[in-house]
C-alpha cells in the first residue's frame, strides 16, 4: 500500500504519574534529550510523507495549542475535548477528516528510534488490506527500556515478526508490549459505541475476527511512565537526565 497521508496524535492524557513535572507542562511537551515528545512523534510523521494529522487535547491544551502555533509539516488540527473520550472516542470523532483508507494513530508521548527502515514505513509496508482491521507496533518485552511491566500480546504464529495477536492471560505475562503506534482502517470503527470509549474495545473485537495483527518493532523503544523513565530514557539519548524538563517546566510562566 501507499504511504498514509493522515494520522491522529493522541495528546489529551492528564499524566498524573509524570508529577510534578505536569504540573506545569502537559506531557507530550515535556522535553527528552533536549525534545519534546510531541515533537518527535510529528517529526516521524513528516519524514515519512505524512501530511496532516489531528491531535486531540486535554489537560493544558492552550499550552500545546501555542506550542503547535507555527508547525508546518505535517499540518495540524486541533482537536480540543472539554470532557475526556479516552483513545477510542478520541479517534472516532475524527474519522470523517482521517479518510476512507488506512491511519496512523500514535500516543504523543511515545519515543522511538527507528531500526534499518522507519517503523512507520514498516508498518505501511505490512498492512494487509483484505486481512487487517488493525495493525499495531510492538516491541519485545525485554528489549523495551524502562518497561517492566507484564507484556501485553502474544504473536500467532510464535517467533514471527508479522501475525495475528492474542493477549496475555490475567495473571500471566507476555513476550510483546504495545508501543503507542499503530495503523488502523476506519472499518474497526464500525461498529463502535458513541462517546467514551477505549481502543481496546475494538482491539478485542477484531482479535475475535482474527484481523488485529502486531508487527515487531526492529529499532529502540523508550516507556516513559514516571520521572524515573524520563531519566533513563535520556541517558539512552545522550542528555543529562530529567532536570532538562525540570527547567522547562521551571520556565514556564
Amino acid at each position: 500500500m501507499t504511504m498514509p497521508r493522515m494520522a491522529m496524535v493522541l495528546a489529551a492524557g492528564l499524566g498524573r504519574r509524570m508529577r510534578p513535572l505536569t504540573e506545569k507542562l502537559p506531557k507530550p511537551l515535556i522535553p527528552v534529550a533536549g525534545k519534546a515528545m510531541l515533537d518527535r512523534v510529528l517529526d516521524h510523521l513528516a519524514q515519512s510523507g505524512v501530511g496532516a494529522c489531528v491531535v486531540n487535547t486535554h489537560h493544558q491544551g492552550e499550552m500545546i495549542a501555542e506550542h503547535l502555533a507555527d508547525r508546518e509539516s505535517p499540518k495540524v488540527r486541533l482537536a480540543p475535548e472539554p470532557e475526556l473520550l479516552e483513545t477510542g472516542g478520541s479517534v472516532n470523532r475524527a474519522l470523517d477528516e482521517l479518510g476512507p483508507g488506512p491511519f496512523f494513530v500514535v500516543n504523543g508521548d511515545v519515543v522511538w528510534r527507528d531500526g534499518e527502515a522507519p517503523a512507520l514505513q514498516r508498518l505501511a509496508g505490512a498492512w494487509d488490506d483484505e486481512e487487517m482491521d488493525a495493525l499495531l507496533l510492538l516491541q519485545g518485552k525485554a528489549r523495551a527500556i524502562g518497561y517492566d511491566g507484564a507484556g501485553d500480546f502474544f504473536i500467532d504464529p510464535e517467533g514471527e515478526r508479522l501475525g495475528t495477536l492474542h493477549r496475555r492471560q490475567q495473571g500471566a505475562g507476555a513476550p510483546f508490549v504495545f508501543t503507542g503506534i499503530q495503523l488502523l482502517h476506519p472499518r474497526l470503527f464500525d461498529p463502535a459505541p458513541g462517546g467514551r470509549f477505549s481502543l481496546n474495545l475494538l482491539y478485542d473485537a477484531a482479535l475475535a475476527r482474527g484481523r488485529l495483527f502486531g508487527l515487531v518493532h526492529d529499532g529502540e523503544w523508550f516507556h516513559i511512565g514516571t520521572p524515573e523513565g524520563l531519566e533513563l530514557a535520556e541517558s539512552h539519548l545522550g542528555a543529562a537526565g530529567p532536570e532538562v524538563a525540570k527547567k522547562a517546566a521551571d520556565d514556564t510562566p
